[in-house]
């Protein structure tokens, strides 16, 4: 893999980093800018509505410049916002921040996916997308952790300084790994629709039409859906009725995490070449699973081992699924990776939404688990009868 790729990965591990680490900073922040807790919660919320609009309309915007261009705007906005917010004394501030930072991680997300296969051949996307996602599992299992200890050890602040920090090689990456590829430009972002005979954005929004496309973008969010719908409440799972101490719920995120990164990194190599088995098996197992989680949950050891499968599981379906857009939007080289990131946004909004209304029901805090295994169940009565139209053992051009 070219070593400009883990320096990309780098980036995504301070974005991802970045997105999840406030769970564990909000009362201190709303201490420190005298907010109320529930308020200050709302710096959360706003990162992801500026993740779920950015990924399309950065995209768009990006048009015009190469790919290393792109990515290095993005990323310097990026870095810029986390030193705006550390320096901020201001919530309503800090809050803005957040938001543009959001979209500036979107926007390089959108632009990283189409992007890195273009690095590497077409038989080693999957791989190379296994590359990048690795930073974002690799946030769940060191990053998260060590901003919250940053935080204990200092203050907020300084997680977010840590944050803009790690943006610096990765700029350096971007800035001599991509200049010297100049064919990356015309191939990887269809800049030529400017000047270089690339197709016009009318045409790169009409490839959302392709029923293939829309298929593999519904199945996306509703994996990633499910996802972050047991996910995001998997601390009171933990406490609550698993009845471990609090210090239990940041290992269960760590071998989450771990597990994270083993499914990109196996299915990486599966995806290229045979990803349908990944999807007609690795579907039903993470459905399968989630209701293992819930009936089981009581028993801690059950629990942790399902929390490290499910997370196995879950990014290496996901993984494949998003190599399988990018490959359904190669008619659209600047919207392809920003329909993939749409598509996982759409999921890591709605799952949490649909989660959080069965908490006050008779489910109780199983009631998210319930709803990711429900969401996956769905994805897969979709997919298995299809799985050889969405994933073709012999890849084709996409009609």
């Amino acid at each position: 893999m070219p070593f400009v790729l883990y320096l990309l990965a780098v980036a995504v591990f301070a974005m991802g980093t970045s997105e999840f680490m406030l769970g564990g900073l909000v009362p201190d922040i709303a201490a420190d800018l005298g907010v109320p807790v529930g308020t200050a919660g709302l710096l959360t919320s706003a990162f992801a509505v500026g993740m779920l609009v950015g990924a399309p309309v950065m995209a768009v915007l990006a048009r015009r410049w190469s790919p290393g261009a792109s990515l290095l705007v993005f990323l310097l906005l990026f870095s810029a916002m986390h030193v705006a917010g550390a320096l901020t004394t201001s919530f309503g501030m800090l809050l803005a921040t957040r938001v543009v930072a959001a979209l500036a991680n979107a926007g390089f997300l959108a632009v990283a996916l189409g992007v890195a296969g273009t690095l590497v051949g077409t038989d080693r996307t999957g791989r190379a997308l296994a590359v990048l996602l690795s930073g974002t599992t690799l946030a769940t299992v060191a990053g998260v952790p060590a901003g919250a200890l940053v935080g204990r050890l200092f203050d907020w602040r300084a997680t977010f300084w840590a944050v803009a920090l790690l943006c610096v090689p990765a700029a350096f990456g971007v800035l001599r790994g991509l200049s010297s590829r100049p064919e990356t430009a015309e191939t990887a972002t269809g800049s030529g629709s400017v000047s270089g005979g690339g197709p016009r954005l009318r045409t790169e929004l009409a490839r959302l039409a392709a029923p293939r496309l829309m298929l593999v973008m519904l199945l996306g969010a509703l994996v990633n859906a499910g996802t972050f719908a047991a996910f995001t409440f998997l601390a009171p799972v933990v406490t609550h009725i698993a009845g471990l101490d609090d210090a239990w719920v940041p290992v269960a995120l760590v071998l989450f995490g771990v597990g994270s990164f083993l499914g990109v990194t196996v299915a990486g190599r599966l995806s290229d070449r045979r990803p349908e088995v990944v999807i007609a098996v690795g579907g039903p197992l993470l459905a399968v699973g989630w209701l293992v989680m819930a009936a089981s949950a009581h028993q801690p050891l059950i629990l942790l081992t399902s929390v490290f499968v499910q997370g196995a599981l879950a990014f290496g379906v996901g993984s494949t699924l998003i190599a399988r857009i990018l490959h359904e939007a190669a008619g659209a080289p600047t919207m392809a990776g920003a329909y993939a990131t749409a598509a996982l946004n759409v999921g890591a909004a709605a799952g949490p939404a649909l989660a959080a209304l069965t908490i006050g029901t008779r489910a109780g805090d199983l009631g998210p688990v319930w709803v990711g295994a429900a969401l996956v169940a769905v994805a897969t009565v979709v997919a298995l009868p299809l799985r050889r139209v969405i994933a073709p053992r012999l890849e084709a051009p996409s009609s």
